[in-house]
């Protein structure tokens, strides 16, 4: 709904939303006087609290999601890496957003995969059951068996699994915190996982 001043209503709301995330954390939360003045301060707090609940997700996302335009995005995001609240990480064809100073390589790695299908599902389940077989895997994930395979290989390269002896999740708690902490943002199998997290903290591979 647009307002006769040509405002986007829903927009608006969107907006208030993630800013409200992103005003209320000292960790997201930025000086930017300029951007007060000329009443950018709302979709700069929206994109800091979005990427505060959904981390790793990439330039596309953030800009659908919080129903902005491209050069919109791309003005905000620039500005707020000047500032050094956000840094970007690259992942394959995609550009990646996370808040400043709040990730490892790894972790920032671990976030690329878990924003995909796929290679998300097969962490999920080892995570859930660590003796899953690939064939296990494919069937729970419902894909096929090469493709279990061609993202075992992707998520060996990156650091994020291991196949010496079937598979496991490397730095597996690590990995757990990071779906259980944006689980909201990853979906129903993390928001399952989460849910039973405390008897799966002390799985060490």
């Amino acid at each position: 709904m647009t307002t006769p001043d040509g405002v986007d209503e829903e927009k608006r709301a969107t907006l208030r939303r993630f800013a409200a995330v992103g005003a209320a954390s000292p960790l997201a939360r930025f000086s930017d006087p300029a951007a007060a003045d000329t009443g950018e301060s709302d979709a700069r707090d929206a994109i800091a609290g979005y990427l505060s609940t959904t981390p790793g997700a990439h330039f596309s996302k953030i800009r659908d999601d919080l129903q902005l335009g491209t050069g919109e995005t791309q003005h905000h995001l620039r500005r707020l890496e000047e500032l050094e609240a956000v840094e970007r990480f690259r992942d394959g064809d995609y550009k990646r957003f996370v808040l400043a100073d709040r990730f490892d390589d790894f972790e920032k790695n671990a976030l690329g995969y878990l924003r995909r299908d796929t290679p998300r599902g097969m962490l999920i389940e080892l995570l859930a059951t660590p003796d899953a077989t690939a064939s296990e895997l494919a069937n729970a994930l419902e894909v096929s068996a090469p493709t279990v395979s061609k993202y075992a290989g992707e998520l060996e390269d990156a650091g994020l699994l291991s196949r010496e002896d079937g598979y496991a999740v490397e730095r597996p708690e690590t990995v757990l915190l990071l779906l259980v902490r944006h689980a909201d943002s990853f979906g129903e199998r993390a928001m399952s996982l989460a849910t039973g997290a405390d008897r799966l903290i002390s799985y060490d591979g």
